[in-house]
């Protein structure tokens, strides 16, 4: 996984800063390792030289292989807060997307595309439709 770090001109940049914001980055979502690309951190003071709350902002953009890149952003007093918050966010996106794509219910049964493939919806409908008619009949002679 590639990180690469992006300061706007008010934030001076530096290999330290550089290579903290890689080490939390890592550290959050280390177990997607095998699973993303690259990672785009965009570190900016909104407000410039001016202070004020919230006036720093984080954006992470991952990069999945195979899906669309996801993007968040976290504001905060702090650059260190910023970062630690979009790297959270991030994580729980991420893990929302994969959570999305492994059964949800630990012991569910796996179903095989063969076995998906004669499991027909409508089949099973018109045979539960057939149930009840045929009970319907039963009940009228009966």
């Amino acid at each position: 996984m590639q990180i690469q770090v992006n300061c706007d001109n008010h934030i001076e940049s530096s290999i330290r800063l550089e290579e903290w914001v890689r080490t939390t980055v890592e550290s959050t979502l280390e177990r997607y390792d095998e699973d993303l690309t690259r990672i785009e951190v965009h570190i900016r003071d909104e407000n410039g030289d001016k202070p004020g709350p919230h006036d720093m902002r984080c954006q992470m953009e991952a990069r999945p292989k195979g899906h669309q890149p996801i993007s968040v952003t976290h504001k905060a007093d702090t650059l260190d807060q910023a970062v630690d918050g979009a790297a959270v966010k991030l994580d729980h996106a991420l893990e929302h997307l994969f959570g999305k794509l492994r059964t949800k219910r630990p012991g569910a049964p796996v179903i095989n595309d063969a076995e998906q493939e004669s499991v027909n919806p409508d089949a099973l409908l018109q045979e539960e439709f057939l149930e009840k008619e045929q009970a319907k009949d039963t009940a009228l002679l009966g």
